[in-house]
């Protein structure tokens, strides 16, 4: 399994079947898409219209692909009024690895979203801020309730992208995640040593 980093909320997760693209919006931030028609889209927010690959999934539920099993949880997006849920949580089941994608979301998960979250190896979230995504003292929140093995930090401020709002730099991120990175690499192939007692930041460059 590899993940590699493409600017705002857009993580690639390759494996032996399938390749995964998260969040591919990158042409509203006046990139190219690098969803391919073979590739499975998973989207946490609304879907972009020409980034879709063989498959796309957008919403809640229970999915089964390529020995892959995916959970969509409802949740509350960040810029969502009270009572609204228009974001959607991932969990994925690889073979023995756990992966969660948070997205957009307001913080203040339920103890039911968090007991459909489970146990968690990589932990996948935004950081910017700005009342538009979780910043660092948000994802520490839900780091610290989670208890990821390993958390990949995304959508934050890059000067060659248009972000409808602007974001946090790493640096600051990284102040209210209170964290130091163990890495910052092109691509990140999770192992058994990368895992500690407690989580652990891996900083994926943007491809």
């Amino acid at each position: 399994m590899e993940f590699q980093y493409y600017g705002g909320n857009c993580i690639r997760i390759t494996t032996k079947n399938a390749t995964f693209i998260v969040d591919d919006n990158l042409k509203d931030l006046g990139l190219k898409s690098i969803t391919k028609s073979d590739n499975v889209s998973l989207y946490t927010t609304l879907p972009s219209a020409s980034s879709v690959g063989r498959l796309t999934i957008a919403d809640p539920g229970e999915y089964e692909v390529s020995e892959v099993s995916i959970f969509g949880i409802v949740a509350r997006s960040h810029m969502d009024e009270a009572g609204k849920h228009t974001a959607t949580i991932y969990k994925l089941l690889f073979e023995d690895t756990r992966v969660c994608i948070l997205g957009h979301v307001y913080p203040d998960l339920t103890e039911d979203q968090l007991e459909e979250i489970g146990i968690v190896d990589i932990l996948i979230t935004p950081v910017g801020g700005n009342g538009y995504t979780l910043d660092g003292v948000g994802a520490l929140t839900l780091i610290k309730k989670i208890e990821p093995k390993i958390v990949i930090p995304t959508h934050y401020d890059d000067p060659t992208l248009s972000y409808e709002v602007p974001q946090q730099s790493l640096a600051d991120a990284l102040k209210g995640l209170g964290m130091e990175p163990i890495a910052a690499v092109p691509k990140f192939k999770p192992k058994a040593s990368d895992y500690g007692e407690t989580a652990q930041i891996v900083i994926l460059e943007r491809q």
